[in-house]
């Protein structure tokens, strides 16, 4: 029997068309998780629950371990050697100090991004152990960069004392994250008051007292007071796990967190097959791909254009928020650190938004010349090659910079790639994207600026934040412009070169 034809890869024979790009992110939130990221357990909640005495408690280590500046994020992870390094906005070489002591460490001008803690403990093979800043003091932007951290690690862990209650703001929160696959913990501490004591008769009472009536369990009583409060407000959490904190005991939580790291494992690696359909084999043109180069360059100014206008109104609404914290909240003391989240949830947004529109760009573009849809191997392809060219058409600086917040309300440039991975409060894996993320960050300058005597004229912060983010908008719009003609020429060139020989070089 004559055998049939070849089909040649990035047809749509081989596979089911890979998910486009989805909507476009208007907004910081919840993302997939990567399945090349690695395992994490990310620790949130109010102020006063003791954070650290739990995760102490799941590492053998002594809380004060695990200080950080206030407003930084601690990584712990696994390694042979122990150390301890913080993540400095303005730096290129995080700042070592001592992993053995208990202290916040070396004097900055300002406070790290982020503090990794690397320990040789076993648990942290499985997953690493994320401590945040208290839930009140983060904001509405600092919870859309832990949403976006959460995406990417996996699980949550809620830590509560029993003498607490669940905000409004933690309630959104948790509202988003039961909206997504992302596991979630609860731990219940005594808090300052210990376990209160609760009325007999209710509902949750358990066992007998010596006069026939019901023992009262005041631990199980308000483990299920505060499940019934979320499930009233938040039912899409009806599956999460509850631990009560009984003098310091944590090995329930730990055999759950490991149960739960075992199935997550297994998960994200059946995620991605062995062998991804088009990385490898011929991609023919099409006999008539239509006018691609035309079409290239009008959707390369509408992005453009779309990212511009969407990051101006979030610079106009994060100007409002400045301003009320200033008059009304944090003052000219707290405006740095304020000022300093926005801006990293401002960052992590445009770098989403960046990368939405060039996958629309390269789907649209390379669709035309190779057929529609795109096989994911044949993306990858095409985007790898567009990276290495890029580095033929950069025009002016690198690619790679750090937008810094200067204490006069400038802007200055700092190149590398470390420079960028000093901003991020949960540190990321390599990117697969064409382009690197925007990074923007406050100087140190900035902290000494308002901490100062005599920097308490609220009209005069409002004046410098305002400078500040006109120019924070201006460079932007031209770091924005930058990229994404260097994306133009790039993958021009890789699409051009594939038209001319009728096949995909990459």
């Amino acid at each position: 029997m004559k055998p049939g034809p070849l089909h040649d890869l990035g047809t749509s024979d081989d596979a089911a068309a890979p998910p486009g790009p989805g909507p476009f992110p208007d907004r910081l939130g919840m993302t997939g998780n990567d399945p090349r990221e690695p395992l994490a357990v990310i620790a949130a909640g109010p102020a006063g629950a003791d954070r650290a005495a739990v995760l102490a408690a799941m590492l053998d280590l002594d809380a004060g371990m695990l200080t950080v500046p206030a407003g930084s994020w601690l990584v712990v992870r696994h390694s042979v050697k122990p150390t301890r390094a913080a993540y400095v906005p303005g730096y290129r070489l995080p700042h070592s100090y001592r992993p053995e002591a208990p202290a916040v460490g070396p004097a900055l001008a300002r406070p790290p991004r982020r503090v990794e803690l690397s320990l040789p403990e076993p648990l942290l093979k499985r997953f690493a152990l994320v401590d945040t800043p208290d839930g009140a003091s983060m904001g509405s932007a600092g919870a859309g960069v832990l949403l976006d951290a959460l995406g990417r690690a996996g699980a949550l862990l809620f830590v509560i004392a029993a003498d607490q209650s669940f905000s409004s703001a933690e309630l959104d929160l948790l509202s988003a994250v039961a909206r997504a696959p992302v596991r979630v913990f609860f731990a219940v501490t005594p808090g300052t008051g210990g376990w209160a004591a609760v009325p007999e008769g209710t509902a949750a009472a358990q066992g007998s007292g010596e006069s026939g009536g019901p023992a009262v369990d005041p631990v199980a009583v308000t483990v299920e007071a505060f499940r019934a409060a979320l499930l009233a407000a938040v039912p899409g959490l009806a599956d999460a796990r509850w631990f009560p904190i009984i003098e310091g005991g944590v090995a329930d939580l730990k055999r759950a967190l490991v149960a739960w790291s075992s199935d997550e494992g297994l998960r994200r690696a059946s995620v991605e097959p062995p062998e991804v359909p088009g990385t490898h084999g011929r991609v023919p043109v099409l006999a008539e791909p239509g006018e691609w180069s035309e079409r290239l360059d009008r959707q390369v100014n509408s992005g453009v254009r779309r990212i511009r206008q969407h990051l101006a109104l979030e610079l106009a609404n994060m100007h409002l928020r400045v301003v009320q914290e200033i008059v009304f909240g944090v003052g000219c003391a707290g405006l740095p650190q304020l000022l300093d989240r926005e801006v990293e949830a401002l960052s992590l947004l445009a770098t989403a938004q960046c990368d939405h529109v060039v996958r629309e760009i390269v789907d649209d573009a390379a669709g035309r010349l190779f057929g529609v849809p795109l096989a994911e191997g044949v993306r990858r392809r095409i985007n790898q090659a567009v990276r290495w060219g890029m580095a033929d058409h950069t025009i002016g600086q690198e690619l790679e910079r750090v937008l810094l917040v200067t204490s006069t309300a400038g802007v200055a440039g700092l190149t590398g790639v470390a420079a960028i991975d000093a901003l991020s409060a949960y540190p990321a894996p390599a990117r697969t994207e064409v382009l690197p993320p925007v990074a923007v960050a406050l100087s140190g300058g900035c902290w000494q600026r308002w901490r100062t005597p005599g920097s308490e004229d609220p009209n005069e912060a409002r004046a410098w934040a305002q400078r500040a983010l006109r120019e924070i908008e201006l460079e932007l719009t031209r770091e924005i412009a930058r990229r994404f003609e260097v994306v133009r020429l790039s993958l021009g060139t890789v699409l051009s070169d594939a038209a001319e020989h009728g096949i995909l070089l990459a």
